[in-house]
């Protein structure tokens, strides 16, 4: 079977129990990178004793989690490379501990916002960011070989596998630290949503303990119920319940707690782009943001470049996906970068997306400048947008699909010079995303409309 393309923008995704999220899929790729790691691994210098690779692996809290964590780790003890096994932790958690504890790799079981159904793996260094395209290619090229029984561990020098315990007080510990040290939570009333995912025993931890009331929901996980109707992707729920008991904000996170989505005390949802937006600006009012630069993606509201403008801030776009925000981020030493989506990058405290150190630099800012979140959430005024995700069984080319650049020209000749047009195929789902921006919300809509139709009556 061959294993290229597995790899998405996010690691690799899938169905739970169908190919590529399948046991023996996730044994390979523990072999693979096993390999890789013992490879790599040098002599420390000390003593004789040969040194032996440790990974980190953490998940959310699906059902199929269990099956791939054996299998991923079943693979890497073949290769002579110890595991650590943290149990339910935000992705950002492994990011952290990878560096933290000094392991070889940190790996998260994960499929983000998705249904139960299915699942995903995501590898990250031992510096604490996910690893490049390069070593994906290389790990894709092994496991579509018959390379890896070559390299298996001598009997005696196969690895362990051990649980750990103390992996959500680390990460709690680390998180609260990215709070100012001289402010508290106490007097704030917070709505928070864990989408029964890989933050529902932390994320209440780290606001409880700073200080604020916290009124929780989707923190029962049972395998199946990640983020069905709660969470970042369904913040309905928390915007009642932010005018129900007053709450000064809601925070909304995902099944694997890498984004956040916020709600003002007026009910209102403040996405990805006004988070952005608030943590800038507090930024640059404490000359902490290097560059004078943010760095977002190709989905990005044209008002966030406009409110950024008007503050004497650059904007860099990448392409949509946060290791692409993070590399640019690297590439260029800015240190605040996100997505609309809500994965917001602090480099100055995490090396990827973190919903709740980002919420906590949401909180930070409202604490400095001394006004609530409504207010700063009309900092940024939105540009008419509508996203449509359109299912799909093909992903051609876009350029290949007869007629496709016709009506896109057609469509942008009706925007005019305001307005813009964004069509991707999702990395994670069999799904196009069309995105329309325009002054007037009637003929984005029906923009988006014929597109979205369009595109699936040609690739279904």
């Amino acid at each position: 079977m061959k294993y290229k393309g597995i790899f998405g923008t996010d690691g690799i995704r899938g169905k739970a129990n169908q190919f590529p999220m399948t046991a023996n899929v996730a044994m390979r790729v523990g072999q693979a990178m096993g390999y890789l790691l013992t490879k790599s691994k040098k002599p420390k210098g000390v003593g004789n004793k040969e040194p032996q690779p440790m990974v980190l692996i953490g998940k959310d809290t699906r059902l199929s989690g269990y099956m791939i964590e054996q299998a991923l780790s079943s693979g890497f003890n073949s290769m002579g490379v110890k595991v650590n096994l943290t149990g339910p932790l935000p992705t950002p958690g492994i990011g952290f501990l990878a560096q933290n504890m000094r392991a070889d790799a940190g790996i998260v079981i994960s499929a983000s916002h998705n249904k139960f159904h299915d699942n995903g793996i995501k590898i990250f260094g031992k510096d604490g960011f996910k690893i490049p395209d390069e070593m994906e290619q290389e790990i894709e090229r092994l496991i579509s070989s018959d390379e890896l029984d070559n390299y298996l561990s001598e009997s005696e020098k196969i690895g362990r596998t051990r649980r750990i315990d103390d992996a959500s007080g680390r990460y709690i510990v680390y998180a609260k630290n990215t709070f100012p040290w001289d402010q508290t939570l106490d007097g704030l009333r917070v709505v928070l949503d864990c989408a029964n995912g890989a933050g529902y025993k932390v994320a209440p931890a780290i606001f409880e303990e700073l200080g604020a009331e916290v009124i929780l929901y989707g923190d029962e996980p049972n395998g199946f119920n990640i983020n069905h109707k709660v969470g970042a992707l369904h913040p309905d729920k928390a915007c009642e319940s932010v005018l129900k008991y007053r709450a000064d904000v809601g925070i909304t996170i995902d099944g694997d707690a890498d984004r956040v989505i916020m709600i003002d005390e007026k009910g209102r949802v403040v996405n990805g782009d006004h988070i952005l937006t608030i943590v800038a600006l507090h930024l640059k009012e404490m000359n902490r943001l290097t560059n004078n630069t943010v760095v977002a993606t190709e989905m990005s509201n044209i008002g966030f470049d406009r409110v950024m403008n008007q503050h004497g801030i650059n904007v860099v776009r990448t392409g949509v996906g946060d290791k692409k925000v993070v590399q640019e981020m690297l590439k260029n030493n800015f240190v605040l970068g996100g997505e609309q989506s809500g994965h917001i990058i602090c480099l100055e405290h995490s090396t990827t997306g973190d919903g709740c150190v980002a919420a906590l630099n949401v909180l930070a800012a409202m604490k400095a400048s001394g006004k609530t979140l409504s207010e700063l959430n009309d900092l940024m005024e939105d540009m008419p947008q509508v996203l449509i995700n359109t299912r799909v069984k093909l992903k051609t080319p876009l350029d290949q699909i007869e007629g496709y650049e016709k009506l896109i020209k057609n469509a942008q000749d009706q925007l005019g010079e305001f307005g813009r047009i964004f069509v991707r195929f999702s990395g994670t789902e069999p799904v196009v995303r069309v995105l329309v921006e325009g002054e007037s919300r009637n003929t984005i809509g029906q923009l988006a409309e014929e597109i979205a139709g369009f595109l699936q009556k040609k690739l279904s």
